[in-house]
């Protein structure tokens, strides 16, 4: 599974850099705004840090105009996939975008007919929100579970899911036992894939000890 992170602050993104475990990065134009920064410096800066997907997501709703800007963010450097509206202009865009060569995500996926729509239109990533279909009482799990059944019945579907909204560890845990291709979840959630109660109990333990030998490596 590739872990990606949401999130256009680029301090946490060079630190999860640093790490090796980082895959890929998405932002939004939420995100974007509360940086205050130029969208197109930060997207060119993400793009140097991270040798993986960085997706930017074009600001308009209409065909000509997300395709104008598409192209725009594609020129920006080769790891940038162009974030795209499941929508048929969104879909048109990412047909003749991906038809040239450039990586889309296709985001706001909350159905497993979208989904197919997507990976028809030669999505490289495909956005279902399981926190947001969670919190009005649906199963995002289930989303995830029927898109990765679809599309292994394909091989011509090249398409991968890509898992967002993420809101805690367990969404990412599910999310590999069902097959997703992709995780994003924001900063916090992915640090927190490192803890547990048990493993700080037993280093606590293991310091104290070697404490005790008065020993020293270096």
């Amino acid at each position: 599974m590739k872990f990606f992170v949401d999130t256009a602050d680029i301090a946490e993104i060079r630190d999860l850099a640093d790490t090796g475990l980082l895959d890929g990065v998405t932002t939004n134009p939420s995100l974007v705004a509360k940086t205050g920064r130029s969208f197109l410096d930060l997207v060119a800066e993400i793009c140097d840090v991270v040798s993986g997907p960085v997706s930017a997501e074009v600001a308009s709703t209409d065909f000509e105009t997300m395709l104008a800007e598409g192209k725009k963010l594609a020129k920006i450097a080769d790891n940038v996939a162009v974030k795209v509206p499941l929508t048929q202009a969104g879909l048109k865009t990412c047909k003749a975008l991906s038809s040239e060569g450039t990586m889309v995500n296709v985001t706001l996926c909350f159905s497993p007919a979208q989904a197919i729509l997507a990976a028809k239109a030669g999505a490289s990533f495909v956005s279902p929100f399981v926190g947001r279909l969670d919190d009005i009482g649906q199963d995002g799990m289930g989303l995830i579970a029927d898109i990765v059944e679809i599309y292994s019945n394909y091989d011509y579907f090249k398409t991968e899911v890509l898992v967002a909204s993420i809101r805690n560890p367990i969404h990412i845990v599910d999310s590999a036992r069902l097959g997703a291709h992709v995780v994003t979840a924001p900063p916090s959630v992915l640090k927190q894939l490192f803890n547990h109660p048990l493993t700080d109990k037993g280093l606590a333990q293991f310091v104290t000890d070697w404490q005790k030998t008065g020993q020293s490596i270096l």
